[in-house]
């Protein structure tokens, strides 16, 4: 030690040497400053100065620092030697320390202590770091003197406890305590812990929160524990200390449980800390989960954790104070962004935990998914689901999944989603990448649901985030609308569409996003081109004058080139888009009266750009019947929708009442021109007209002119022929009704003339004379046929609203003329149907006369413009599809045959959804009147079943269109994608909402009329009624009023099955449509809850079976018991019902040929059939019940026979009830859960039971095979026999390996009797071996391996209750389904037959009945293997 320290003590000197020459070739000026700074403290002859000199520093006056003239870690060395040589050594420390006191008496003396000192050494000979400690540092450094100086410091800390800090910002307390920050060593450390608890006690709380956050730099590990009980009793004592308090206690080491005591202490003052706390104490409750208590601790955060609490409160004070002062004003500002910040500060800590804990990620997804009521979901959930899935990469597709369970239940509704934006706009923001991310995402889903919450993101990331993001929304919906995906592209249209009345200005900003769509416009529908014009023009005609003109600019070039082309679907897109823009140029806006001189200037310029738009669009289309039809409807669409200046409206109104008083009336007295084939006579008029008075339609002439020159030259586009064109007859009427209507307030007295004249035509009934028209004559019958149909289907959507009884009655009048003319048409299409194909093909070829005519006709009529959009394609599509469509055959002549006109439904013009208002009407009387107005006779006309069963087939058809989801409909793969929307143009423009309205209003009349059908189906059945009055009662009839009836139902079904219902938004829709279904059994007195409105109207509805006419009308009443069922909470109670109906169905003997008839009968009766086993209270018993007694029936029938019990059940239909019965039966089975051995013996007892009835059930339908061996059949046993057995496994093997000691004889009694089946199984897979069908044989390895699991499984049974002895192994051989054996494989060697056998199982208790002939025990293996492979070739 001497040796070592004299080696140090001469490198001192060298130092010291090497210094002193330094300072030596130091300039002259700087030594001269050093030593004029020095301001040494005077040398007293105290112990502490002069053992502080010695060791290397220089104690300073004043503001002087202390200048220590050697290394920090050879000043504490040299020190600690001289107090330890020191002759007075231990006494020595007590004088230095006593020193020091002295010394620090002066605050300035003292404050030098605490401040660092000088350093007089140069970096690169200095052995420590950089930073200078202070004296007081170096002192607490020498263990000796370290508990006396600890001592003194707390000493001197109340001295400065309450006093302010000094002008350079230095408080002394802090500076002492900062001295005990990071010793190397402590000495006494429990003292020193005891002292600060002291210290923290008694100082003012801005010091003690200082204080509590330096313990875990001060205090040693040992010192945790005690430390943090005191810090949690002070926690419990001062709440204004929980921040510090937490802050600590994640940095120190203490006891899982403690920090659970804390937790749950912290928990519970959430609600009522300040939002400036919030984040330091979330952090530590978030720190302290561990994975046990990881849910409990978030779901009881997520519960507690409001932060609405904080937000709402600062957002009203900011709008309040924007009334007060500037001042005011700035400092709630000031407030508003320190609590924004806080906020993010809150989710930053969340963020930062969900990233790198998974634990709390998933707990939060499960703490979310555990709340099953929607009114219990808050914002701070689906802000949370959206910050995981954009945080955390191991969870985000759980969040993704539950995200999307929420939105199918109805728990995240857009009401929730858009409370979390408006309350965590500050925290969504930052991950507006993610959420745009998971938008997209959701618009790829095939559920309407899924992808309208995806179109809420993008609205509210608009509406809420900044111009970067709102630009980023804009694009992302772009690349939706140009992704060529029907549903993808409907969507971010009408997003775009929101988009623009939410926020116009920031639309404007991105447009030149939005202009790209014009290159895309090819491939899209007219509704969604219709979309775009309208989003583009309204962004280009703003309000604000001279802005977006570039926009007018291109939309102008785009419209002009288009309307140019001689391709139709081009010159289709210019007619949209011309007309789109003129609506919103014309759209009448309110105007404020400060500037009515300058909006007037504006309004009549654009008054002429908007004439002079249309008149280009007219000169255009003129040539062409098919661009000016739909000119015309696309006009009238525009004045339906919207509000036009007066000014404009006024001008189209003369100008379109002009054209068509020019081109299609005349008067009664006219006499039609013309050389035509059949006489001409004003037909269909519903008053009589004397030859002065009166106008005609003049529809022959104008069509006979067209039809008599050259087709080619007709249908040609750039045709010289300028005269209006018979085919745009219905097309310019809807446009001069609508301008009528839209004029005078709905009033069309201006034009009721059209509703009853005439029409010149020739009779257009053929009658006898079809067969020896010539081909062309009959195409002219055809299509003046198509015109008026056309044309009456018109005049009803008119006048379908007039309230006078007169006008009702004409209407029904004209109805009653579309029934009629109905049935003519499908006459000549029937006749024409051999050569329609090859006529249409000769049209596509060279347009001859013939084809193309007849085509051109058709086509005309769709007031749908999809059809149009494909010109030809869609033509060829429609029209032979009536001929692979034939309904029915008539029973006269030969070669004739009765289409139907639902085939032909594109080429007629859409009946609105006004017109059903028409089953309001009952018995109308209409007056006829005389020339001078006097009534003269009067005729009471009532709606009857024919034109009832017409407007139902309508009504049907629009809301399968409407109301059932676009993935739910099959579409063949072959037809145009736009075929499904094809006659429903005028629907789509209309929200779905609006259509269940509709129909909800009519429910009142449609339940007049079912039970108006229901009353004549149930008199024509009573027994009292006369033979005579049931003669009277024709086929025909009958047949109508069936149809009817089946035709309401389905529109009910349709109503009730919508799954918009489930949606918030519409339950008043819903209970308004349940009130009128109630309110048919009792007047409603007040209302009553959605539960009791259900159970009402299933009581209502339920009383209709009585009278089921059809086994059709049969399986949608069912559908619509289920449709209602499916809205009750408690389903239950009324399915018993239900499978008492569908019992009553198939046990009823239907009409004889029904089923031949129907080529939809086998699917319904599988419907039926599922839907009674699945509501019935006891299926096996169901199922027994069928095969026990309906087949054996069925069996000893007659061929052409069925079942007496159930009629339905036939040698043809045997196949449905097998599969559904197997099907039913396996799926009962699965879902019964396995027994437990903790289970009670009751509950052994009870699933024993009825695994009993299970594997009987499944016997009988296995022995069936015998019987029955057709292919399906037989494909039937393999699938779901296999099922079956590997549900036995899983299922039933636990609940028999602990009941085999108690119950033997049953559970040995079980294995046998599906041992038989099984035997049965593997002669099926001998049969399809031996017949080699590829379709069986596919299933036989699979099978044969599953039945080797079963022996397998028996065996570990038996061992586990140890009765191994009851197992024993044979041979089985192959044999067919007849139970011969195989030849081919009798003399085969034992390897070879190896495959082919199986494992036996048997007991002891039954060895005799088991062990009759060998292959019994084997054949249990192999029949499970059977049902095993059918059931993976199902999978």
């Amino acid at each position: 030690m001497v040796s070592k320290r004299s080696r140090l003590d001469s490198g001192d000197k060298e130092t010291l040497t090497e210094d002193a020459s330094k300072i030596m070739k130091q300039p002259l000026s700087k030594m001269a400053k050093k030593s004029h700074d020095s301001h040494e403290a005077e040398d007293n002859g105290s112990v502490f100065v002069r053992l502080l000199k010695a060791s290397g520093l220089t104690l300073k006056t004043g503001e002087n620092q202390n200048q220590l003239g050697v290394d920090q870690i050879i000043f504490q060395r040299k020190l600690f030697q001289a107090l330890r040589k020191h002759p007075s050594y231990p006494k020595v420390i007590e004088e230095f320390v006593n020193g020091l006191e002295s010394y620090t008496e002066d605050s300035d003396s003292l404050r030098n202590c605490l401040l660092p000192c000088e350093r007089l050494q140069d970096e690169e000979a200095s052995m420590g770091t950089f930073y200078s400690k202070s004296l007081i540092k170096l002192l607490l450094g020498i263990d000796v003197l370290q508990p006396a100086i600890i001592k003194m410091l707390f000493e001197k800390v109340p001295q400065f406890l309450f006093e302010s800090e000094s002008k350079d910002g230095i408080s002394m307390p802090r500076l002492i305590i900062s001295q005990l920050k990071w010793l190397d060593r402590i000495v006494d450390s429990k003292d020193l812990t005891a002292q600060m608890m002291q210290l923290i006690s008694v100082a003012p709380v801005n010091l003690q929160h200082d204080f509590i956050t330096s313990l875990p730099e001060i205090l040693g590990d040992s010192q945790h524990a005690n430390v943090g009980k005191e810090l949690s009793e002070l926690l419990v004592q001062n709440t204004s200390l929980t921040v510090p308090i937490l802050d600590v206690f994640s940095s120190l080491r203490l006891d899982p449980n403690f920090l659970s005591e804390i937790r749950h202490l912290v928990m519970g003052k959430l609600s009522s800390v300040r939002l400036e706390d919030l984040p330091v104490i979330v952090k530590f409750i978030l720190h302290s989960v561990t994975d046990t208590t990881s849910l409990e601790v978030i779901a009881e955060l997520r519960e507690r954790l409001n932060v609405q609490h904080f937000i709402l409160p600062s957002r009203v004070q900011a709008s309040q104070s924007k009334l007060k002062s500037k001042g005011l004003a700035s400092s709630s500002g000031n407030q508003e962004n320190s609590d924004k910040d806080c906020i993010v500060l809150l989710f930053d800590v969340i963020k930062s935990a969900i990233r790198y804990e998974k634990t709390i990620s998933e707990a939060w997804i499960k703490a979310i998914e555990r709340i099953k009521s929607a009114a219990e979901h808050k914002a701070l959930d689906v802000a949370m689901l959206l910050i995981i899935y954009s945080t955390s990469t191991q969870t985000k597709k759980s969040a993704e999944k539950l995200l999307r369970n929420k939105i199918q239940s109805g728990c995240i509704q857009e009401q929730l989603l858009d409370s979390t934006f408006s309350t965590h706009d500050l925290v969504l923001k930052d991950i507006c990448p993610s959420i745009l991310l998971l938008a997209q995402t959701l618009f790829h889903s095939q559920d309407q649901r899924i992808i309208l919450f995806g179109s809420l993101l993008y609205k509210y990331a608009f509406k809420f985030f900044d111009a970067y993001c709102q630009q980023e929304v804009v694009g992302a919906l772009v690349t939706h609308v140009c992704s060529g995906n029907e549903a993808e592209v409907e969507t971010a249209l009408d997003v775009l569409l929101e988009l623009i009345v939410l926020n116009a200005s920031a639309m404007r900003l991105n447009a030149a996003f939005i202009k790209g769509i014009l290159d895309y416009l090819e491939n899209m529908s007219p509704q969604q081109i219709r979309k775009i014009f309208c989003i583009l023009s309204t962004l280009a005609f703003s309000q604000r004058p001279g802005t977006s003109n570039h926009i007018q600019d291109d939309m102008h070039l785009v419209i002009r080139k288009q309307l140019s082309s001689t391709v139709f679907k081009y010159k289709l897109i210019g007619i949209i888009g011309a007309v789109t823009m003129a609506g919103i140029m014309a759209e009448d806006r309110s105007v404020s009266s400060n500037s009515t001189q300058k909006s007037a200037s504006v309004s009549s310029e654009q008054h002429t750009q908007v004439t002079s738009l249309l008149q280009l669009v007219h000169s255009c289309t003129e040539h062409s019947p098919w661009a000016s039809s739909l000119y015309y409807d696309e006009f009238a669409n525009l004045i339906q929708e919207r509000k036009l200046a007066p000014k404009t409206l006024e001008w189209v109104g003369q100008t379109i009442f002009n054209d068509f008083q020019d081109a299609f009336v005349v008067d009664f007295c006219a006499v039609p021109e013309g050389d035509f084939p059949f006489p001409v006579k004003p037909l269909y008029g519903l008053e009589e007209y004397s030859t002065q008075d009166g106008i005609v339609i003049n529809l022959l002439p104008l069509f006979y002119q067209e039809f008599a020159k050259d087709v080619s030259q007709v249908t040609s586009q750039e045709s010289s022929q300028r005269s209006m064109s018979s085919l745009c007859l219905a097309s310019h009427f809807r446009l001069l009704r609508l301008c009528v209507a839209r004029q005078h307030n709905g009033n069309l007295d201006e034009i009721d003339g059209l509703l009853d004249c005439p029409l010149f035509l020739p009779h257009l009934e053929p009658g006898e004379k079809l067969e020896s028209m010539s081909a062309k004559d009959r195409t002219l019958m055809c299509s003046l046929t198509f015109l008026t149909f056309n044309w009456f289907r018109e005049v009803v959507n008119a006048f379908c609203q007039q309230t006078s009884p007169e006008m009702k009655g004409k209407v029904l009048s004209r109805l009653k003329d579309l029934v009629e003319l109905q049935e003519i048409l499908e006459k000549y299409l029937a006749d024409m149907m051999p050569w329609s194909s090859s006529a249409v093909a000769a049209k596509n070829r060279n347009k001859g006369k013939t084809g193309g005519k007849k085509q051109k006709a058709d086509s005309s009529k769709a007031s749908c413009t999809d059809t149009l959009l494909t010109e030809d394609t869609s033509e060829c599509d429609v029209v032979p599809s009536g001929r692979n469509q034939v309904d029915k055959e008539s029973t006269g002549k030969e070669g004739k045959t009765f289409v139907s006109l639902q085939n032909y439904r594109a080429f007629f013009r859409e009946l609105d959804i006004e017109v059903f208002s028409i089953l309001h009407s009952g018995l109308v009387t209409k007056f006829i009147l005389d020339t001078e107005m006097h009534t003269e006779a009067t005729e009471v006309v009532q709606l009857g079943p024919a034109e009832l069963l017409f407007l139902l087939e309508d009504l049907s058809q629009k809301l399968e269109n409407m109301l059932t989801p676009s993935f739910a409909k099959r579409i063949c793969f072959f037809k145009n994608k736009g075929s499904r929307n094809i006659g429903f143009s005028h629907l789509h423009q209309r929200s779905v909402q609006d259509i269940v309205h509709c129909v909800v209003q009519l429910l009142t009349p449609m339940c007049n009329h079912l039970e108006n059908i229901h009353n004549f189906f149930q008199c024509l059945g009573a027994e009292n009624v006369s033979v005579d009055d049931k003669e009277r009662v024709t086929a025909q009839e009958q047949h109508t009023m069936a149809s009817c009836y089946q035709k309401l139902l389905q529109v009910l079904h349709a109503l009730f099955a919508w799954k918009g219902f489930t949606h918030q938004s519409n339950h008043r829709l819903l209970h308004s449509a349940l009130e009128v279904l109630t309110g048919r059994l009792k007047p409603m007195e007040q209302e009553q809850p959605l539960e009791e409105l259900v159970s009402q109207s299933f009581n209502y509805l339920q009383n209709f079976h009585h009278s089921i006419p059809s086994f059709q009308c049969g399986i949608y009443l069912l559908r619509l018991l289920m449709a209602l069922l499916e809205k009750s909470a408690v389903p239950t109670k009324k399915k018993e019902k239900l499978a008492s109906l569908a019992k009553q169905l198939l046990c009823r003997a239907w009409p004889h040929g029904e089923k031949e008839k129907n080529p939809t009968f086998n699917d319904h009766l599988h419907d039926l059939l599922c839907i009674y086993l699945e509501h019935t209270d006891n299926v096996l018993k169901a199922i027994e019940e069928i095969t026990g007694v309906g087949v054996p029936e069925l069996v000893n029938a007659p061929k052409d026979a069925s079942s007496s019990t159930f009629p339905t059940l036939t040698r043809h239909t045997f196949v449905i009830f097998f599969r559904v019965m197997m099907a039913e039966l396996e799926k009962t089975v699965k879902g019964l859960q396995a027994g437990t051995a903790t289970d009670s013996q009751q509950v052994h007892e009870e699933k024993l039971l009825y695994w009993n009835m299970a594997v009987r059930d499944f016997s009988i339908l296995i022995n069936l095979m015998k019987v029955f061996d057709s292919y399906p059949v037989l494909h039937v046993c393999l699938k779901y026999g296999r099922r079956f057995v590997e549900a036995f496994l899983k299922q039933c093997m636990p609940l028999l390996d602990f009941s085999f000691r108690k119950h033997r004889e049953d559970v040995l009694s079980l294995l046998q009797t599906l041992q038989l089946n099984t035997r049965l199984l593997h002669h099926l897979c001998g049969h399809s071996k031996i017949h080699q069908d590829t379709r069986l044989t596919k299933h036989v390895p699979l099978l044969k391996k599953s039945l080797e699991l079963l022996v397998c499984r028996v065996k570990a049974m038996l061992v586990l209750n140890n009765c191994r002895e009851a197992f024993w192994l044979g041979t089985l051989k192959n044999r067919d389904l007849q139970g011969e054996e195989i030849i081919s494989q009798h003399s085969s060697s034992p390897e070879s037959t190896a495959e082919d056998s199986e494992d036996g199982m048997t007991s002891y208790v039954s060895r005799n009945r088991a062990t009759e002939d060998g292959e019994d025990e084997a054949t249990d293996g192999q029949k499970d293997q059977d049902s095993d492979e059918s059931d993976d070739s199902s999978s």
